[in-house]
This record gives C-alpha cells, structure tokens and sequence, in this order.
C-alpha cells in the first residue's frame, strides 16, 4: 500500500507523493535493502517503530521520526551507510531521499498526516 505523507503545520504541503507503508514483517525487514537509489518524492513509512538502521544500504537518505499521532519528534538528515538513528518517543519512521527534509522544510514539532488519493491526486482523505 502507498500513501501521501503532507505536512498539516505547513498548509497540508506533501513531505512525501509516494510512501510504501511497510505493513508486513518483509517489507519491515527489506525496507529499502536492494535498491541503488531512493527518487525525490518517494519513500518509506515504517509504523510502529522507534529506531531505523542503514546496514548494507548504498545510499543516503533522510527520515523524519514521528510519534503515535504523526507529530515529528525527531530528524535525521543525510544517514550514511552502516549507521543506526533513532529519536525518543517515535513510533512511526518515514525514510526519504536524501535531501528531502531540508527541501520540504520538515521540523522537530510539525504535525504530519497520511493522505490517500483517488488516482488522479484530486482529492485527499488524511488519516492518522
């Protein structure tokens, strides 16, 4: 399942277009394990966990720690390979491209939502 990840504090303005929700024991346990690269715009939400790792990842990336409700307690910008970050009080972990925090203007505090779209991107529906 993919969701759009926006930013309520900040107009609703989208933090990620296309986050993969790893919902399953393998996509928790792959996450972004294989891939080259991650594209501006796409990303990964782990919910339920506090602490992320980057063993054996070829990239950096960013990933912004939230708590039960979405809010942002923590950021980590730029994680380079063979590194481990994780942020009191998060229970939920969306990995981006590196980049991506200080390009959207994600901030320790801001509320963020889940938004689904109809296909088209016309309409939003957030959820927490």
């Amino acid at each position: 399942m993919e969701v759009r990840v926006v930013n309520r504090s900040r107009d609703g303005s989208v933090v990620c277009e296309r986050a993969l929700v790893a919902d399953n024991p393998l996509l928790r346990l792959r996450g972004l394990l294989g891939r080259a690269s991650l594209p501006a715009g796409e990303g990964m939400l782990f919910r339920g966990e506090s602490s992320i790792h980057s063993a054996f990842m070829r990239f950096r990336f960013d990933a912004v720690f939230m708590d039960r409700e979405l809010r942002v307690v923590g950021l980590a910008e730029r994680v380079p390979p063979w590194r481990v970050r994780g942020a009191r009080g998060a229970r939920n972990v969306l990995e981006l491209a590196a980049g991506e925090i200080a390009r959207t203007g994600v901030a320790i505090g801001d509320q963020l939502a889940e938004a689904e779209s109809d296909g088209a991107g016309a309409t939003e529906q957030p959820r927490l």
